[in-house]
């Protein structure tokens, strides 16, 4: 705790490089993709306000969350609802798994 008396102390706002936060939404998309997979569905439905919540992302980040999921679609996944800005928390994408 900074009491004002230490003068050694530096105040310094920690920044995050927007970059950073890709491989975040990146190895959590992975997770539930996977976990998905491995309960034998044939899709799973994820809605990037999840996504974003799940990874604790800033609000800002929100483009970022939503650029993540539309770069991860293959052939025969399918975007399920889009806000009228293409990006935004209720953008909910169907990621088709194998063998669905």
């Amino acid at each position: 705790m900074f009491n004002g008396k230490n003068k050694n102390r530096v105040n310094k706002p920690i920044i995050r490089n927007m970059t950073s936060a890709v491989p975040d939404f990146q190895n959590h998309l992975n997770d539930i993709i996977l976990s998905a997979q491995n309960k034998g569905f044939q899709f799973v439905d994820v809605k990037c306000g999840d996504l974003h919540k799940r990874v604790g992302a800033h609000s800002n980040r929100m483009p970022m969350c939503c650029s993540v999921m539309k770069n991860n679609m293959r052939t025969g996944d399918k975007i399920l609802h889009e806000p009228p800005s293409g990006q935004g928390a209720s953008l909910i994408i169907r990621y088709k798994l194998p063998g669905g």
